[in-house]
């Protein structure tokens, strides 16, 4: 391959919901996303990226949609050769299937990979990453500077009393690399300017995949607020908490049980299938399902109707 040559490669963001915990599907002991360079067999950008999921991992595809094209200028083809590289991605939608141990997949927790993003155990943040945020501010040329870079710690991070916007993942990773705080950024020859110590800043992946990891969350996280697509994460039949618990899974954030409740009754998103839920040591819960002229509109486009914020 030339130096000048361009590579096109599909990449999948397959996420799945176990319990509370949102998972995505990697390869490579979990330093990367499944993928794979767009091959004249293939009969459409999907069929490609479908190929390379079910082939690296043996898990088939279900709900699929284009995510981004990622072609910055300094990407490159990695391992597969030389020159630019430009990755096509796909954020699927799941539920999680055992891996085998010859096919290298696993799925694994997505907070694993960005714990700051996970604030259902409270909405303060990490008081360590917060003055390593400054410390970075601090280091800038000049004053007018150092300001301009609190400001965005501030409003990324949700501090000085700015409300935490779930949505922003992508932003607050990119924040974090320019600040020179996650591996991949020293990886590249990012100085980090601050030396404190006991930060968990997640697992590093390969290349830019957790850069594409965090933008998938993002659509997803997004996504749950206007359109039910979190009925592709769950089991044909659940209870009402179950639902609540894999929403605040995605979201990373609690939701007020009751106003939950109402506002999916409001929506008219399920019904109930008569049968209660085996005893847990409590009282039994009744199961619901989405109602079937919700998952029929999933064949065609139009206004869907909306799971929005509690």
């Amino acid at each position: 391959m030339q130096a000048s040559s361009v590579a096109a490669e599909l990449i999948a963001v397959l996420v799945a919901v176990t319990g509370s915990t949102p998972k995505v599907l990697t390869i490579a002991e979990g330093k990367s996303l499944p993928s794979g360079p767009l091959s004249p067999e293939h009969r459409s950008l999907q069929a490609g990226v479908r190929a390379w999921v079910e082939r690296q991992t043996h898990h088939p595809l279900g709900y699929v949609e284009q995510l981004y094209t990622f072609a910055d200028n300094d990407r490159n083809a990695g391992p597969r050769g030389y020159g630019r590289a430009i990755s096509i991605s796909y954020l699927g939608l799941t539920r999680e299937q055992p891996s085998t141990e010859d096919d290298g997949a696993a799925w694994g927790d997505w907070y694993d990979y960005f714990p700051w993003e996970d604030r259902r155990r409270g909405s303060t943040g990490d008081p360590a990453l917060a003055q390593a945020l400054q410390d970075w501010a601090d280091a800038a040329a000049s004053n007018a500077q150092t300001r301009a870079r609190a400001l965005r710690v501030a409003v990324a991070f949700g501090l000085d009393g700015r409300r935490w916007n779930e949505e922003i993942v992508l932003q607050r990773y990119e924040l974090l690399y320019e600040a020179g705080l996650v591996a991949e950024a020293a990886r590249d020859g990012i100085t980090c300017h601050s030396n404190r110590a006991g930060l968990a800043l997640g697992r590093p992946m390969q290349q830019d995949h957790r850069r594409i990891l965090a933008t998938g969350i993002a659509r997803l996280r997004a996504k749950i607020t206007y359109r039910p697509v979190v009925f592709e994460l769950m089991p044909p039949m659940f209870t009402l908490l179950d639902l609540q618990r894999s929403v605040e899974a995605l979201a990373g954030r609690l939701l007020h049980k009751q106003n939950f409740r109402r506002l999916v009754e409001q929506q008219e998103l399920v019904e109930e299938t008569g049968i209660m839920a085996e005893p847990t040591g409590g009282r039994p819960a009744k199961l619901f399902r989405f109602r079937a002229d919700v998952l029929q509109e999933r064949a065609y486009a139009g206004t869907k109707p909306p799971l929005a914020r509690s």
